[in-house]
């Protein structure tokens, strides 16, 4: 059993993972998207939608840290060290578009500025994410257990890529989110948004996933090779099938599937890039790739961790669930906009 308590926590962490990058990702989407209202009443019903959800949201991040830390410490180091500059710019704009939320709400002359500075906290986030993302994928200047690259080694043509295709996938989370919890005008530029974004995220995801195959050798050598012959095709095949059921429930104008079929898209990409990459945690460093077992922590740690987690995780799941569930329900136009828009 205790062979496999890295690939344990390698999934654990890739499902919470995953929950923050749509969990966050609609609250990312619905900021950067609230840039657009030159509205500020339109402004105040998007962030409405977020009211009562968005704090616990971003606490993901702080679980999902906390775990890298305790479970894979030398991932956690070497990322840190290679990628502070986006880890700090993502700091600064959870800060940042946390205050202008709770400041917004409380002000009386500046509303307008609070909500600008709230979408632009979101869109900093969004491109914090993506360039660390990007840098990550695209291969870090580590040699035995330190980084030799330079300050800005992630910024490249690559990274830039794949901050493009974050942002545009926390638009199109976004989107499909306000086409839940709005209707009338809102609900109706949520849908075009949502066509318009998606098409981007397409284009973007298929260059991203091209232009990763041919910076990662081993993916081919995967490809060719079981289960990676199996795996990797599947959930390609099945992305594929969750982008066409999401464009046509876009064309049904369906209020719910939209967002759902989002999640399966990213799910099922997520799950088959991850099968390409295993075992390596980082891949493509100058000396040798770093792995799962390599990257983990002692069995004693990482048994204490998962006894207190396989404890504390239901909990978390159902007060998640307890609370979308208490807000759950519609944003109504008619209760900030002018009955005349």
């Amino acid at each position: 059993m205790e062979a496999y308590l890295p690939d344990i926590w390698l999934f654990l962490i890739a499902f919470f993972l995953l929950y923050y990058a749509v969990a966050d990702g609609f609250d990312l989407g619905v900021g950067i998207i609230s840039l657009f209202s030159r509205d500020d009443n339109e402004r105040s019903l998007l962030m409405a939608t977020l009211s009562g959800i968005w704090h616990d949201n971003q606490t993901w991040l702080v679980l999902l840290g906390g775990m890298l830390f305790g479970a894979f410490p030398l991932f956690y180091s070497l990322v840190l060290s290679s990628l502070y500059v986006p880890i700090l710019l993502m700091l600064f704009g959870l800060v940042f578009r946390g205050v202008s939320f709770e400041f917004r709400e409380n002000s009386v002359t500046h509303r307008h500025f609070w909500g600008i500075s709230f979408g632009l906290g979101s869109l900093l986030i969004a491109v914090a994410q993506g360039l660390a993302l990007g840098g990550l994928l695209g291969g870090l200047d580590i040699i035995g257990e330190r980084f030799t690259g330079r300050v800005l080694g992630f910024f490249h043509p690559y990274s830039l890529l794949v901050t493009v295709g974050v942002v545009c996938g926390y638009m199109m989370l976004g989107a499909n989110f306000l086409i839940m919890k709005t209707d009338g005008t809102v609900q109706r530029k949520s849908f075009r948004a949502a066509w318009r974004v998606s098409f981007l995220t397409l284009v973007i995801s298929v260059a991203v996933h091209i232009w990763t195959v041919r910076n990662q050798p081993h993916l081919v050598e995967r490809l060719t090779t079981f289960p990676g012959n199996t795996l990797i095709p599947l959930f390609v095949g099945l992305t594929i099938i969750s982008f066409f059921m999401y464009f046509r429930a876009l064309y049904r104008r369906s209020e719910v599937a939209p967002f759902l079929w989002n999640i399966a898209v990213i799910l099922f990409s997520f799950v088959g890039l991850s099968a390409g990459m295993y075992p390596y945690m980082i891949p493509n460093v100058i000396s040798s790739p770093v792995t799962v077992q390599e990257a983990a922590a002692s069995p004693e740690t990482l048994w204490f961790m998962l006894i207190v987690t396989l404890v504390l995780l239901p909990v978390i799941l159902v007060y998640t669930a307890y609370k979308h569930r208490v807000f759950k329900g519609k944003i109504r136009e008619s209760d900030y906009l002018p009955q005349d828009a």
